[in-house]
């Protein structure tokens, strides 16, 4: 997770959108990453996972309004990040966590970068 934090880092920090083809690429890696780790990965991990699910999502949202030709492609991406994000938020939820706990640890994420 820390790998793909990082590159959301730089994609935030951007002034351009970046491309199609490479914001399709990171949502690929960051679903392959959650299917291939997610039973493995500690809380703080989660958490990162969380965020960066929130983040995409948002994006593929926004992206799916403002374009036609991918709108369909970004729904799908943004309704695979919400189901991403409900399952890591049950997770820490049944690892302890409070929603707030939640809300506060990734605040602290998005206050980070």
């Amino acid at each position: 997770m820390d790998k793909l934090l990082e590159s959301l880092k730089e994609y935030l920090h951007m002034e351009t959108e970046i491309p199609f083809e490479e914001f399709s690429d990171y949502y690929r890696q960051l679903i392959s990453e959650l299917n291939q780790t997610f039973s493995d990965l500690d809380k703080d991990a989660r958490v990162k996972a969380l965020y960066i699910c929130t983040i995409v999502q948002s994006n593929a949202d926004a992206r799916a309004k403002a374009s036609k030709v991918n709108a369909k492609t970004f729904k799908k991406m943004s309704a695979k990040c919400a189901f991403w994000a409900d399952a890591i938020k049950f997770n820490l939820t049944k690892d302890g966590m409070s929603a707030e706990e939640i809300e506060q640890a990734t605040e602290e994420i998005n206050t980070s970068i």
